[in-house]
């Protein structure tokens, strides 16, 4: 018999979790439920005489503990100038990042709501401003440990890592190597220069927003902050073709700018970060195929066709580099 590839959560059995718990002196009743979470393994937990709670285990080797304190910190940040975010709890000791059996671990409050509207003109304003106000506090001071939104962690490596590690199909090398180089070129003309950059919450996508009947929205899961210019957290609220995404920036950025002014040159970035975000996303799928979860949620990746079609979106994405930014209504 072959011996298996040890794979990251191995050793987190439903005991090492509810252990991991009874380490902070709560009380779990041993009713656990896996929460939708890939890259961290996230259960809601039981507790006697209290209400549940949610337990966030950190994939091993990912960060190190001050990369995810500096990320338990920039939400408590948040929260102290009263931005909605959920953010994790502390113990006696004021503690919010633990270690039980060799894997990170933090816990939160259980938070419902659904996903937002973006449709409605007042939502995307609302978001605005939220997000002008967490750049407000993100410009203060800057991160040590995390990672930095660029062509050449976001792209270049990326790019490397599938073709060193022969994901692609023979047959399709060529091509792939083709279409990326002439992306990565582009993507280099745009940020030639520089841009400003800071702290920003890196993945603001509607499924990390949760809205709520009686107090609106509110942010969850800044396990992907990061240093990287602001446009990043506005762009992937948008939708549609380049003259919806314009209107819909509109009303973003008449939230935004009550309390943050916008750089209305980071608009040429939107195509070349949406182009960061489709090879890095490639390449993390790639990197996480040894995880049995990877293989049963994306059944569909490293087939023949998943690299054809991703191939031709690649060329697609070039043809969009090529336009000139999003226009705002006035």
């Amino acid at each position: 018999m072959t011996n298996q590839p040890q794979t990251p959560y191995q050793n987190l059995s439903p005991d090492v979790i509810l252990a991991a718990l009874e380490s902070l002196d709560y009380l779990p009743t041993g009713a656990l439920l896996a929460l939708n979470s890939y890259e961290n393994r996230v259960y809601q937990v039981g507790l006697d005489e209290d209400a549940p709670v949610v337990a966030k285990f950190y994939r091993p080797e990912r960060w190190s503990r001050e990369a995810i304190q500096e990320e338990h910190d920039f939400a408590f940040e948040l929260l102290a100038q009263e931005i909605p975010v959920v953010t994790p709890l502390r113990d006696a000791h004021g503690e919010s990042l633990h270690e039980y059996a060799g894997f990170y671990f933090a816990v939160y409050p259980r938070r419902g709501g659904r996903w937002p509207d973006l449709d409605n003109e007042d939502n995307l304003s609302w978001l605005g401003r939220l997000l002008g106000r967490i750049h407000l506090v993100g410009g203060e001071r800057p991160f040590a440990h995390r990672l930095r939104l660029d062509p050449q962690q976001y792209g270049y490596q990326s790019y490397q890592y599938l073709l060193e590690h022969d994901f692609l199909p023979t047959d399709l090398r060529l091509a792939y190597r083709g279409v990326a180089e002439e992306i990565l070129g582009v993507i280099d003309q745009a940020f030639a220069g520089g841009c400003p950059v800071q702290r920003i919450y890196g993945d603001c996508h509607p499924g990390n927003i949760l809205w709520s009947a009686d107090a609106g929205p509110f942010f969850v899961d800044l396990d992907d902050c990061l240093t990287g210019p602001v446009v990043q957290d506005l762009w992937m609220l948008l939708s549609g073709d380049r003259e919806a995404m314009g209107v819909q920036m509109k009303w973003i950025l008449q939230g935004y700018e009550m309390f943050q002014e916008f750089d209305y040159a980071q608009l040429r970035l939107i195509e070349p970060l949406r182009s960061l975000r489709m090879m890095h996303y490639a390449a993390w799928l790639a990197r996480r195929w040894l995880d049995p979860a990877f293989p049963l949620a994306f059944p569909w990746f490293n087939s023949q066709r998943y690299w054809q079609d991703h191939i031709l979106s690649l060329r697609e994405q070039m043809a969009a580099l090529q336009e000139p930014p999003i226009q705002i209504p006035y």
